[in-house]
Protein backbone atom coordinates (compact mmCIF):
# COMPACT_ATOMS: atom_id res chain seq x y z
CA UNK A 1 0.00 0.00 0.00
CA UNK A 2 2.64 2.19 0.75
CA UNK A 3 4.62 1.54 -2.62
CA UNK A 4 1.33 2.31 -4.13
CA UNK A 5 0.74 6.00 -2.41
CA UNK A 6 4.25 6.74 -2.83
CA UNK A 7 3.76 5.74 -7.08
CA UNK A 8 0.71 8.04 -6.97
CA UNK A 9 2.90 10.74 -5.01
CA UNK A 10 5.56 11.11 -7.45
CA UNK A 11 3.45 11.38 -10.56
CA UNK A 12 1.27 13.87 -8.77
CA UNK A 13 4.20 16.09 -7.97
CA UNK A 14 5.49 15.78 -11.69
CA UNK A 15 2.29 17.48 -12.52
CA UNK A 16 3.04 19.94 -10.53
CA UNK A 17 -0.48 19.00 -8.07
CA UNK A 18 -0.78 19.50 -4.53
CA UNK A 19 1.08 16.35 -3.34
CA UNK A 20 -1.68 14.22 -2.76
CA UNK A 21 -1.59 10.91 -4.45
CA UNK A 22 -5.39 11.14 -6.93
CA UNK A 23 -6.05 9.31 -9.86
CA UNK A 24 -7.82 11.12 -13.25
CA UNK A 25 -8.30 14.39 -10.55
CA UNK A 26 -10.06 11.77 -7.61
CA UNK A 27 -8.47 12.12 -4.33
CA UNK A 28 -8.00 8.02 -4.29
CA UNK A 29 -7.32 7.59 -0.32
CA UNK A 30 -8.58 11.03 1.03
CA UNK A 31 -5.88 11.78 2.13
CA UNK A 32 -6.33 15.99 1.17
CA UNK A 33 -8.26 15.72 4.70
CA UNK A 34 -5.03 14.76 6.60
CA UNK A 35 -3.63 17.86 8.62
CA UNK A 36 -0.36 18.91 7.14
CA UNK A 37 1.73 17.55 10.47
CA UNK A 38 0.91 14.00 8.88
CA UNK A 39 2.31 15.01 5.31
CA UNK A 40 6.00 15.12 5.34
CA UNK A 41 8.10 15.47 2.28
CA UNK A 42 11.43 13.88 2.47
CA UNK A 43 14.92 14.92 1.01
CA UNK A 44 14.16 12.53 -1.86
CA UNK A 45 10.88 14.07 -3.04
CA UNK A 46 7.75 11.39 -2.68
CA UNK A 47 6.07 12.15 0.10
CA UNK A 48 5.71 9.31 2.97
CA UNK A 49 2.19 9.07 4.73
CA UNK A 50 1.00 7.90 8.04
CA UNK A 51 -2.23 6.36 7.57
CA UNK A 52 -4.77 6.91 10.68
CA UNK A 53 -5.26 3.33 12.27
CA UNK A 54 -9.38 2.36 11.76
CA UNK A 55 -9.62 -1.01 13.25
CA UNK A 56 -7.81 -2.73 15.66
CA UNK A 57 -4.62 -5.01 14.13
CA UNK A 58 -5.59 -8.52 14.04
CA UNK A 59 -3.59 -11.97 12.91
CA UNK A 60 -4.22 -12.43 9.53
CA UNK A 61 -6.19 -15.51 8.42
CA UNK A 62 -4.91 -17.97 6.37
CA UNK A 63 -6.99 -21.11 5.74
CA UNK A 64 -4.71 -22.43 3.54
CA UNK A 65 -2.26 -23.23 6.42
CA UNK A 66 -5.05 -22.99 9.39
CA UNK A 67 -2.87 -20.65 10.68
CA UNK A 68 -5.70 -18.76 12.81
CA UNK A 69 -6.74 -19.51 16.00
CA UNK A 70 -10.27 -21.53 17.42
CA UNK A 71 -11.81 -20.10 20.06
CA UNK A 72 -13.47 -21.61 22.94
CA UNK A 73 -16.92 -20.71 24.56
CA UNK A 74 -14.73 -20.16 27.60
CA UNK A 75 -12.79 -17.13 25.93
CA UNK A 76 -14.11 -13.78 27.02
CA UNK A 77 -11.62 -12.00 24.25
CA UNK A 78 -10.92 -12.97 20.84
CA UNK A 79 -8.10 -11.55 18.78
CA UNK A 80 -8.19 -13.10 15.70
CA UNK A 81 -10.80 -12.76 13.23
CA UNK A 82 -13.48 -15.98 12.55
CA UNK A 83 -16.91 -16.90 11.07
CA UNK A 84 -19.93 -17.58 13.13
CA UNK A 85 -19.72 -21.08 12.88
CA UNK A 86 -16.39 -21.75 14.28
CA UNK A 87 -16.96 -19.34 17.33
CA UNK A 88 -20.11 -21.76 17.85
CA UNK A 89 -18.15 -25.34 17.43
CA UNK A 90 -18.44 -27.73 20.18
CA UNK A 91 -15.86 -26.66 23.46
CA UNK A 92 -12.73 -29.12 22.60
CA UNK A 93 -12.65 -31.31 26.12
CA UNK A 94 -14.68 -31.01 29.66
CA UNK A 95 -16.97 -27.71 29.78
CA UNK A 96 -17.24 -25.82 33.19
CA UNK A 97 -20.39 -27.32 34.59
CA UNK A 98 -20.74 -23.84 36.58
CA UNK A 99 -20.22 -21.53 34.02
CA UNK A 100 -23.33 -19.26 33.07
CA UNK A 101 -22.33 -17.83 30.03
CA UNK A 102 -23.84 -19.89 26.96
CA UNK A 103 -23.96 -19.19 23.37
CA UNK A 104 -28.01 -19.04 22.65
CA UNK A 105 -27.61 -21.71 19.72
CA UNK A 106 -24.64 -23.50 20.64
CA UNK A 107 -23.43 -26.40 18.02
CA UNK A 108 -23.72 -30.16 19.66
CA UNK A 109 -21.68 -33.03 17.84
CA UNK A 110 -24.81 -34.00 16.45
CA UNK A 111 -25.71 -30.63 15.08
CA UNK A 112 -27.39 -27.26 16.00
CA UNK A 113 -28.94 -26.96 19.54
CA UNK A 114 -31.91 -24.83 18.58
CA UNK A 115 -34.51 -24.40 21.47
CA UNK A 116 -37.79 -24.55 21.01
CA UNK A 117 -41.03 -24.39 23.10
CA UNK A 118 -44.05 -25.92 21.61
CA UNK A 119 -47.54 -27.24 23.50
CA UNK A 120 -49.25 -30.39 23.19
CA UNK A 121 -52.06 -28.71 20.74
CA UNK A 122 -49.53 -27.40 18.44
CA UNK A 123 -47.23 -30.62 18.52
CA UNK A 124 -50.59 -33.01 18.12
CA UNK A 125 -51.66 -30.85 15.19
CA UNK A 126 -48.32 -31.22 13.14
CA UNK A 127 -48.33 -34.68 13.53
CA UNK A 128 -51.52 -35.23 11.89
CA UNK A 129 -51.37 -33.13 9.01
CA UNK A 130 -47.75 -34.63 8.24
CA UNK A 131 -50.01 -37.90 8.52
CA UNK A 132 -52.80 -36.90 6.90
CA UNK A 133 -51.75 -34.30 4.27
CA UNK A 134 -48.14 -35.23 4.10
CA UNK A 135 -46.58 -32.51 5.44
CA UNK A 136 -46.04 -30.09 8.08
CA UNK A 137 -44.53 -26.96 9.23
CA UNK A 138 -41.03 -26.64 9.57
CA UNK A 139 -39.97 -26.01 13.26
CA UNK A 140 -35.93 -24.68 12.40
CA UNK A 141 -35.75 -21.08 11.74
CA UNK A 142 -32.59 -21.79 10.61
CA UNK A 143 -33.77 -23.33 7.46
CA UNK A 144 -35.39 -21.62 3.66
CA UNK A 145 -38.01 -24.84 3.55
CA UNK A 146 -41.23 -23.64 5.20
CA UNK A 147 -42.60 -27.62 5.04
CA UNK A 148 -41.22 -30.55 6.15
CA UNK A 149 -42.68 -33.51 3.82
CA UNK A 150 -44.74 -33.33 0.45
CA UNK A 151 -44.10 -29.31 -1.08
CA UNK A 152 -46.49 -30.15 -3.80
CA UNK A 153 -49.10 -30.78 -1.10
CA UNK A 154 -48.28 -27.89 0.95
CA UNK A 155 -48.39 -25.58 -2.25
CA UNK A 156 -52.37 -27.49 -2.94
CA UNK A 157 -53.29 -26.36 0.21
CA UNK A 158 -51.91 -22.65 0.64
CA UNK A 159 -49.22 -24.17 3.14
CA UNK A 160 -51.97 -24.88 5.92
CA UNK A 161 -52.10 -26.99 8.70
CA UNK A 162 -55.11 -29.15 9.92
CA UNK A 163 -55.71 -26.92 12.99
CA UNK A 164 -55.65 -23.81 9.82
CA UNK A 165 -58.14 -25.34 7.70
CA UNK A 166 -61.39 -23.85 7.87
CA UNK A 167 -64.74 -25.50 6.79
CA UNK A 168 -66.48 -23.04 3.36
CA UNK A 169 -69.92 -21.84 4.26
CA UNK A 170 -71.73 -24.77 2.25
CA UNK A 171 -70.12 -26.88 5.14
CA UNK A 172 -70.90 -24.81 7.61
CA UNK A 173 -74.56 -24.71 6.29
CA UNK A 174 -74.37 -28.78 6.05
CA UNK A 175 -73.25 -29.33 9.29
CA UNK A 176 -75.44 -26.84 11.57
CA UNK A 177 -78.32 -28.51 13.63
CA UNK A 178 -81.48 -27.29 13.61
CA UNK A 179 -83.94 -27.31 16.06
CA UNK A 180 -87.49 -28.81 15.94
CA UNK A 181 -90.48 -26.73 15.61
CA UNK A 182 -91.18 -24.85 19.38
CA UNK A 183 -94.69 -25.73 18.85
CA UNK A 184 -98.19 -23.53 19.47
CA UNK A 185 -98.16 -22.33 22.85
CA UNK A 186 -102.05 -22.93 23.22
CA UNK A 187 -101.63 -26.88 23.15
CA UNK A 188 -100.09 -28.90 25.93
CA UNK A 189 -99.96 -32.15 24.96
CA UNK A 190 -100.17 -34.39 21.79
CA UNK A 191 -98.97 -33.36 18.39
CA UNK A 192 -97.82 -29.82 17.86
CA UNK A 193 -97.23 -29.31 21.51
CA UNK A 194 -95.39 -26.10 22.73
CA UNK A 195 -91.53 -27.15 24.30
CA UNK A 196 -90.57 -23.58 23.80
CA UNK A 197 -86.88 -23.45 24.18
CA UNK A 198 -86.75 -27.06 25.31
CA UNK A 199 -87.23 -27.99 21.61
CA UNK A 200 -84.92 -30.56 20.84
CA UNK A 201 -82.32 -30.34 18.12
CA UNK A 202 -83.15 -32.87 14.75
CA UNK A 203 -81.87 -36.09 14.98
CA UNK A 204 -80.98 -36.72 18.32
CA UNK A 205 -84.18 -38.90 18.82
CA UNK A 206 -83.22 -41.95 19.70
CA UNK A 207 -85.45 -45.03 17.93
CA UNK A 208 -87.18 -46.50 20.70
CA UNK A 209 -85.97 -50.36 20.33
CA UNK A 210 -89.20 -52.60 19.83
CA UNK A 211 -87.97 -56.09 21.38
CA UNK A 212 -90.55 -58.94 19.92
CA UNK A 213 -92.41 -60.99 22.55
CA UNK A 214 -91.20 -64.41 23.05
CA UNK A 215 -94.24 -67.02 23.03
CA UNK A 216 -93.51 -69.36 26.20
CA UNK A 217 -93.42 -72.70 25.71
CA UNK A 218 -95.15 -75.05 28.23
CA UNK A 219 -93.83 -78.42 28.27
CA UNK A 220 -95.74 -81.34 27.93
CA UNK A 221 -96.28 -84.21 30.96
CA UNK A 222 -93.76 -86.64 29.05
CA UNK A 223 -91.19 -83.69 29.01
CA UNK A 224 -87.70 -85.19 30.53
CA UNK A 225 -86.34 -82.91 33.20
CA UNK A 226 -83.37 -81.73 30.69
CA UNK A 227 -86.23 -80.26 28.46
CA UNK A 228 -87.90 -78.81 31.44
CA UNK A 229 -84.71 -77.19 32.08
CA UNK A 230 -83.97 -75.71 28.46
CA UNK A 231 -87.56 -74.40 27.98
CA UNK A 232 -86.92 -72.30 31.27
CA UNK A 233 -84.21 -71.20 29.88
CA UNK A 234 -85.27 -70.39 26.57
CA UNK A 235 -88.05 -67.98 28.51
CA UNK A 236 -85.69 -65.86 30.88
CA UNK A 237 -83.23 -66.15 27.42
CA UNK A 238 -84.77 -62.92 25.75
CA UNK A 239 -86.90 -59.79 27.15
CA UNK A 240 -85.09 -58.66 29.77
CA UNK A 241 -81.95 -57.01 28.56
CA UNK A 242 -81.44 -53.33 28.59
CA UNK A 243 -78.39 -51.00 27.45
CA UNK A 244 -77.25 -47.43 28.66
CA UNK A 245 -75.23 -45.22 26.37
CA UNK A 246 -73.05 -42.86 28.45
CA UNK A 247 -72.47 -40.29 26.07
CA UNK A 248 -74.43 -36.88 24.76
CA UNK A 249 -74.72 -37.86 21.63
CA UNK A 250 -75.32 -41.08 19.65
CA UNK A 251 -73.89 -39.10 16.30
CA UNK A 252 -70.85 -36.53 16.25
CA UNK A 253 -71.90 -33.35 13.74
CA UNK A 254 -71.15 -35.77 10.54
CA UNK A 255 -73.37 -38.59 12.13
CA UNK A 256 -70.71 -41.20 12.82
CA UNK A 257 -71.39 -43.59 15.72
CA UNK A 258 -68.37 -44.59 17.84
CA UNK A 259 -68.08 -47.32 15.74
CA UNK A 260 -66.45 -45.20 13.21
CA UNK A 261 -62.33 -45.38 13.53
CA UNK A 262 -60.94 -42.25 15.29
CA UNK A 263 -58.63 -41.49 11.94
CA UNK A 264 -58.46 -37.91 12.42
CA UNK A 265 -56.66 -38.85 16.48
CA UNK A 266 -55.07 -41.87 15.18
CA UNK A 267 -54.49 -42.43 11.40
CA UNK A 268 -52.47 -45.79 11.77
CA UNK A 269 -55.57 -47.33 11.59
CA UNK A 270 -55.90 -47.11 8.17
CA UNK A 271 -53.09 -48.88 7.58
CA UNK A 272 -52.99 -52.98 8.24
CA UNK A 273 -51.96 -54.40 11.45
CA UNK A 274 -48.87 -56.00 12.12
CA UNK A 275 -46.85 -53.90 10.06
CA UNK A 276 -44.81 -52.25 12.98
CA UNK A 277 -42.10 -52.79 14.60
CA UNK A 278 -43.40 -53.62 18.19
CA UNK A 279 -41.75 -52.94 22.16
CA UNK A 280 -42.11 -53.90 25.46
CA UNK A 281 -44.42 -51.40 27.32
CA UNK A 282 -42.83 -49.80 30.06
CA UNK A 283 -45.98 -47.50 32.30
CA UNK A 284 -49.55 -47.38 32.94
CA UNK A 285 -50.64 -44.51 30.67
CA UNK A 286 -54.63 -45.10 31.48
CA UNK A 287 -57.01 -47.31 33.98
CA UNK A 288 -60.44 -47.49 33.16
CA UNK A 289 -62.73 -48.28 36.02
CA UNK A 290 -66.50 -49.37 36.60
CA UNK A 291 -66.85 -52.59 37.31
CA UNK A 292 -67.74 -53.76 40.58
CA UNK A 293 -66.45 -57.20 40.57
CA UNK A 294 -63.47 -59.08 38.98
CA UNK A 295 -62.51 -58.06 34.90
CA UNK A 296 -62.94 -62.03 33.54
CA UNK A 297 -62.42 -61.02 29.71
CA UNK A 298 -61.33 -58.06 27.07
CA UNK A 299 -61.89 -58.10 23.69
CA UNK A 300 -60.79 -55.54 21.05
CA UNK A 301 -62.82 -53.91 17.90
CA UNK A 302 -61.66 -56.12 15.34
CA UNK A 303 -59.05 -54.67 12.77
CA UNK A 304 -58.91 -51.15 14.33
CA UNK A 305 -59.29 -51.90 18.41
CA UNK A 306 -60.34 -48.46 18.71
CA UNK A 307 -63.33 -49.78 21.33
CA UNK A 308 -62.52 -52.15 24.13
CA UNK A 309 -65.35 -54.74 25.23
CA UNK A 310 -65.08 -56.55 28.64
CA UNK A 311 -66.76 -58.50 30.82
CA UNK A 312 -66.72 -59.11 34.58
CA UNK A 313 -68.03 -61.21 37.28
CA UNK A 314 -70.86 -57.88 38.04
CA UNK A 315 -72.79 -59.67 35.49
CA UNK A 316 -72.24 -56.66 33.20
CA UNK A 317 -70.43 -55.82 29.71
CA UNK A 318 -68.87 -52.50 29.19
CA UNK A 319 -68.01 -50.88 25.51
CA UNK A 320 -64.74 -48.40 26.59
CA UNK A 321 -63.19 -45.67 24.54
CA UNK A 322 -59.43 -46.27 23.52
CA UNK A 323 -58.07 -43.06 21.49
CA UNK A 324 -59.65 -40.24 22.76
CA UNK A 325 -60.79 -39.81 26.51
CA UNK A 326 -60.94 -43.42 27.68
CA UNK A 327 -64.62 -43.21 28.71
CA UNK A 328 -67.22 -45.60 29.19
CA UNK A 329 -69.56 -45.35 25.83
CA UNK A 330 -72.19 -48.30 26.69
CA UNK A 331 -73.10 -50.82 29.51
CA UNK A 332 -74.85 -54.02 28.51
CA UNK A 333 -77.28 -55.59 31.35
CA UNK A 334 -79.00 -58.65 29.87
CA UNK A 335 -77.09 -61.59 32.27
CA UNK A 336 -77.49 -62.35 35.97
CA UNK A 337 -74.71 -64.39 36.50
CA UNK A 338 -71.02 -63.43 35.91
CA UNK A 339 -69.69 -62.94 32.64
CA UNK A 340 -67.41 -66.32 31.05
CA UNK A 341 -66.44 -65.08 27.41
CA UNK A 342 -66.79 -62.86 24.74
CA UNK A 343 -66.28 -62.98 20.97
CA UNK A 344 -67.10 -60.36 18.01
CA UNK A 345 -68.16 -60.76 14.32
CA UNK A 346 -65.51 -60.00 11.88
CA UNK A 347 -66.58 -56.78 11.05
CA UNK A 348 -67.29 -55.86 14.96
CA UNK A 349 -71.00 -54.84 14.34
CA UNK A 350 -72.39 -57.97 16.66
CA UNK A 351 -71.13 -60.14 19.51
CA UNK A 352 -71.31 -63.19 21.90
CA UNK A 353 -71.34 -63.06 25.62
CA UNK A 354 -71.32 -66.01 27.27
CA UNK A 355 -72.31 -66.61 30.90
CA UNK A 356 -72.32 -68.74 33.62
CA UNK A 357 -76.56 -68.12 34.03
CA UNK A 358 -76.18 -70.61 30.84
CA UNK A 359 -77.17 -68.11 28.69
CA UNK A 360 -75.15 -67.39 25.49
CA UNK A 361 -76.47 -63.54 23.79
CA UNK A 362 -76.04 -61.59 20.32
CA UNK A 363 -75.68 -57.72 21.25
CA UNK A 364 -75.93 -55.21 18.35
CA UNK A 365 -72.40 -53.14 19.30
CA UNK A 366 -73.94 -49.41 17.94
CA UNK A 367 -77.44 -49.96 19.45
CA UNK A 368 -77.03 -51.94 22.64
CA UNK A 369 -79.84 -53.91 21.34
CA UNK A 370 -79.50 -58.09 22.37
CA UNK A 371 -80.79 -59.43 19.04
CA UNK A 372 -80.83 -63.23 20.08
CA UNK A 373 -80.15 -65.93 22.89
CA UNK A 374 -79.37 -69.08 22.96
CA UNK A 375 -79.16 -72.43 25.31
CA UNK A 376 -79.27 -75.68 25.50
CA UNK A 377 -78.79 -75.66 29.21
CA UNK A 378 -75.32 -75.95 29.77
CA UNK A 379 -72.70 -73.24 31.03
CA UNK A 380 -70.45 -72.20 28.26
CA UNK A 381 -67.29 -71.77 28.79
CA UNK A 382 -65.69 -70.40 25.09
CA UNK A 383 -68.06 -68.48 22.16
CA UNK A 384 -65.93 -68.37 18.72
CA UNK A 385 -67.76 -67.04 15.68
CA UNK A 386 -66.59 -68.91 12.70
CA UNK A 387 -63.57 -66.35 11.14
CA UNK A 388 -64.64 -66.97 7.31
CA UNK A 389 -66.99 -64.11 6.08
CA UNK A 390 -69.43 -66.33 4.29
CA UNK A 391 -70.04 -68.02 8.05
CA UNK A 392 -70.61 -65.18 9.78
CA UNK A 393 -73.61 -66.72 11.10
CA UNK A 394 -72.58 -69.62 12.72
CA UNK A 395 -70.67 -69.99 15.65
CA UNK A 396 -69.62 -72.64 18.49
CA UNK A 397 -69.68 -72.80 21.55
CA UNK A 398 -67.11 -75.06 23.93
CA UNK A 399 -70.16 -76.65 27.44
CA UNK A 400 -69.47 -77.55 30.71
CA UNK A 401 -70.98 -80.97 29.61
CA UNK A 402 -67.85 -82.02 27.20
CA UNK A 403 -69.35 -81.14 24.31
CA UNK A 404 -68.68 -78.35 21.26
CA UNK A 405 -72.26 -77.13 20.26
CA UNK A 406 -72.60 -75.84 16.90
CA UNK A 407 -75.17 -73.07 16.35
CA UNK A 408 -76.92 -71.73 12.97
CA UNK A 409 -78.08 -67.64 14.44
CA UNK A 410 -80.25 -67.83 11.42
CA UNK A 411 -82.51 -70.45 12.56
CA UNK A 412 -81.52 -70.60 16.45
CA UNK A 413 -80.47 -74.21 15.88
CA UNK A 414 -78.42 -76.13 16.94
CA UNK A 415 -76.99 -78.05 13.38
CA UNK A 416 -73.94 -79.90 15.02
CA UNK A 417 -72.17 -81.25 18.19
CA UNK A 418 -68.45 -82.37 18.84
CA UNK A 419 -68.94 -84.68 21.92
CA UNK A 420 -65.37 -86.74 22.19
CA UNK A 421 -63.85 -84.52 25.61
CA UNK A 422 -64.25 -86.03 28.67
CA UNK A 423 -63.85 -82.85 30.57
CA UNK A 424 -65.58 -79.21 30.28
CA UNK A 425 -63.89 -77.35 26.76
CA UNK A 426 -62.00 -74.43 27.60
CA UNK A 427 -60.91 -73.30 24.57
CA UNK A 428 -61.44 -73.10 20.29
CA UNK A 429 -58.81 -72.04 17.89
CA UNK A 430 -59.15 -72.09 14.18
CA UNK A 431 -56.48 -73.29 12.45
CA UNK A 432 -55.75 -74.09 8.28
CA UNK A 433 -56.77 -71.49 6.76
CA UNK A 434 -60.54 -71.64 9.15
CA UNK A 435 -61.02 -75.40 7.65
CA UNK A 436 -59.47 -76.97 11.11
CA UNK A 437 -60.19 -76.13 15.05
CA UNK A 438 -58.24 -77.06 17.78
CA UNK A 439 -59.99 -77.63 21.18
CA UNK A 440 -58.44 -78.43 24.55
CA UNK A 441 -60.45 -79.42 27.85
CA UNK A 442 -60.33 -80.24 31.68
CA UNK A 443 -59.11 -83.78 30.59
CA UNK A 444 -55.51 -82.82 29.66
CA UNK A 445 -55.87 -83.32 26.53
CA UNK A 446 -56.00 -81.48 22.97
CA UNK A 447 -58.11 -82.78 19.71
CA UNK A 448 -58.14 -81.05 16.45
CA UNK A 449 -61.48 -81.35 14.56
CA UNK A 450 -62.78 -80.41 10.97
CA UNK A 451 -64.51 -77.88 10.58
CA UNK A 452 -68.33 -79.67 10.52
CA UNK A 453 -67.10 -83.04 10.99
CA UNK A 454 -67.65 -84.46 14.47
CA UNK A 455 -64.69 -87.04 14.07
CA UNK A 456 -61.53 -86.30 16.07
CA UNK A 457 -58.33 -85.73 13.46
CA UNK A 458 -55.48 -85.36 15.88
CA UNK A 459 -55.35 -86.59 19.58
CA UNK A 460 -52.26 -85.25 21.74
CA UNK A 461 -52.77 -86.54 25.45
CA UNK A 462 -49.16 -87.02 27.55
CA UNK A 463 -49.20 -88.22 31.31
CA UNK A 464 -46.97 -85.34 32.10
CA UNK A 465 -49.23 -82.99 30.15
CA UNK A 466 -51.49 -80.43 32.05
CA UNK A 467 -54.79 -78.84 31.64
CA UNK A 468 -54.86 -75.87 28.99
CA UNK A 469 -57.10 -73.44 29.77
CA UNK A 470 -56.26 -70.31 26.95
CA UNK A 471 -54.87 -70.62 23.90
CA UNK A 472 -53.64 -68.38 21.15
CA UNK A 473 -53.14 -68.32 17.78
CA UNK A 474 -49.24 -66.70 16.45
CA UNK A 475 -49.67 -63.67 13.93
CA UNK A 476 -48.67 -65.81 11.30
CA UNK A 477 -50.85 -68.63 11.86
CA UNK A 478 -48.26 -71.46 11.79
CA UNK A 479 -48.07 -71.75 15.44
CA UNK A 480 -50.74 -72.04 18.60
CA UNK A 481 -48.97 -71.20 22.51
CA UNK A 482 -51.47 -73.27 25.10
CA UNK A 483 -51.41 -72.03 28.75
CA UNK A 484 -50.28 -74.74 30.52
CA UNK A 485 -51.37 -75.27 34.73
CA UNK A 486 -47.80 -76.24 35.29
CA UNK A 487 -46.59 -73.29 34.86
CA UNK A 488 -45.18 -72.60 31.57
CA UNK A 489 -46.48 -72.26 28.02
CA UNK A 490 -46.06 -74.67 25.04
CA UNK A 491 -45.92 -74.42 21.46
CA UNK A 492 -47.61 -76.47 18.82
CA UNK A 493 -47.66 -76.51 15.12
CA UNK A 494 -50.97 -75.12 13.17
CA UNK A 495 -50.29 -77.69 10.47
CA UNK A 496 -49.40 -81.17 12.03
CA UNK A 497 -49.82 -80.21 15.72
CA UNK A 498 -46.25 -81.25 16.85
CA UNK A 499 -44.99 -80.00 20.14
CA UNK A 500 -42.33 -77.85 19.19
CA UNK A 501 -39.90 -78.41 22.05
CA UNK A 502 -37.79 -76.00 21.64
CA UNK A 503 -39.93 -73.19 22.38
CA UNK A 504 -40.92 -73.41 25.93
CA UNK A 505 -41.76 -70.21 28.09
CA UNK A 506 -41.37 -70.09 31.77
CA UNK A 507 -40.68 -68.21 34.85
CA UNK A 508 -44.47 -67.45 35.46
CA UNK A 509 -46.79 -68.47 37.84
CA UNK A 510 -50.21 -69.36 36.28
CA UNK A 511 -50.97 -72.85 38.50
CA UNK A 512 -54.91 -72.97 39.04
CA UNK A 513 -55.64 -69.73 36.81
CA UNK A 514 -56.23 -69.26 32.96
CA UNK A 515 -54.30 -66.92 32.09
CA UNK A 516 -54.08 -66.03 28.18
CA UNK A 517 -51.71 -65.93 26.18
CA UNK A 518 -51.13 -62.96 24.08
CA UNK A 519 -48.46 -61.93 20.78
CA UNK A 520 -47.28 -58.60 19.71
CA UNK A 521 -48.78 -57.58 16.57
CA UNK A 522 -45.60 -58.15 14.90
CA UNK A 523 -45.36 -61.84 16.47
CA UNK A 524 -41.77 -60.23 17.93
CA UNK A 525 -42.99 -60.98 21.76
CA UNK A 526 -45.06 -63.50 23.43
CA UNK A 527 -47.44 -62.29 26.73
CA UNK A 528 -48.88 -63.99 29.56
CA UNK A 529 -50.51 -63.03 33.37
CA UNK A 530 -49.38 -63.76 36.34
CA UNK A 531 -50.70 -65.05 39.36
CA UNK A 532 -49.05 -62.17 41.71
CA UNK A 533 -50.60 -59.54 39.46
CA UNK A 534 -47.66 -59.16 36.77
CA UNK A 535 -47.55 -59.66 32.87
CA UNK A 536 -44.91 -61.45 31.51
CA UNK A 537 -43.06 -60.81 28.21
CA UNK A 538 -40.92 -63.27 26.45
CA UNK A 539 -38.61 -63.18 23.23
CA UNK A 540 -40.42 -65.16 20.92
CA UNK A 541 -37.40 -66.55 19.23
CA UNK A 542 -34.79 -67.38 21.83
CA UNK A 543 -36.88 -67.90 24.46
CA UNK A 544 -35.64 -65.19 27.00
CA UNK A 545 -37.64 -63.92 29.69
CA UNK A 546 -37.46 -60.02 28.61
CA UNK A 547 -39.49 -58.17 30.97
CA UNK A 548 -41.81 -58.83 34.19
CA UNK A 549 -44.09 -55.71 34.81
CA UNK A 550 -45.89 -55.22 38.17
CA UNK A 551 -50.03 -54.32 36.68
CA UNK A 552 -52.20 -55.13 39.19
CA UNK A 553 -52.96 -56.14 43.06
CA UNK A 554 -54.64 -59.63 41.59
CA UNK A 555 -53.92 -61.98 39.13
CA UNK A 556 -53.29 -60.74 35.56
CA UNK A 557 -56.86 -62.64 34.07
CA UNK A 558 -56.69 -61.56 30.41
CA UNK A 559 -55.16 -59.30 27.83
CA UNK A 560 -54.67 -57.98 24.53
CA UNK A 561 -52.18 -56.12 21.93
CA UNK A 562 -53.31 -53.29 20.04
CA UNK A 563 -53.50 -54.02 16.89
CA UNK A 564 -51.75 -50.56 15.05
CA UNK A 565 -49.45 -49.22 17.89
CA UNK A 566 -46.01 -50.44 18.56
CA UNK A 567 -46.13 -51.02 22.45
CA UNK A 568 -49.57 -50.27 23.93
CA UNK A 569 -51.16 -53.61 26.30
CA UNK A 570 -54.58 -53.55 27.42
CA UNK A 571 -54.90 -55.89 30.80
CA UNK A 572 -57.82 -56.86 33.16
CA UNK A 573 -57.53 -58.27 36.45
CA UNK A 574 -59.52 -59.53 39.58
CA UNK A 575 -59.16 -56.17 41.28
CA UNK A 576 -61.40 -54.58 39.05
CA UNK A 577 -59.47 -52.71 36.81
CA UNK A 578 -58.66 -52.41 33.48
CA UNK A 579 -55.47 -50.65 32.59
CA UNK A 580 -53.54 -49.30 29.37
CA UNK A 581 -49.36 -50.04 29.30
CA UNK A 582 -47.81 -48.05 26.74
Amino acid sequence: MSGLVQDYASDSDDNGGSGTPTANGEDVFGLSELPAAKRQRTDNGPTDITVPTLAPDVLAEDPLNQTSLVTRPTDSQIMVNIKMDDMLRPMAGPENPFSDRKFQNQNALAGVVEEQAMSERDFRAQHLSYSILGYSANPSFSSDTPVLGSLAAAEKNNFQTLDMMRATNGERKHWKRKRKDQGDLEVVEGDGAYSGPWAKWEGDEQPDIVVPEQEEEEPEEEDTELEVRKARARRQAFGQEKSIFHGKSLTDYQGRTYMHPPLDVAPELAREAGSQECFLPKECVHTWTGHTAAVSVVRLLPKTGHLLLSGSMDTKIKLWDVYHEGNCLRTFMGHHKAIKDLTFSNDGRRFLSASHDRQIKLWDTETGQCIKAFSNGKTPHVVKFHPDEDKQHIFLAGMHDKKIVQWDMNTSEIVQEYDQHLGAVNTITFVDENRRFVTTSDDKTIRAWDFDIPVVIKYIAEPHMHSMPAVTLHPTGKWFAAQSLDNQILVYSADTFRQNRKKRFAGHSTAGYACAVGFSPDGRWISSGDADGSIVFWDWKTGRLMKRLRAHSKVVICHEWLPHETSKVVTGSWDGLIKLWD
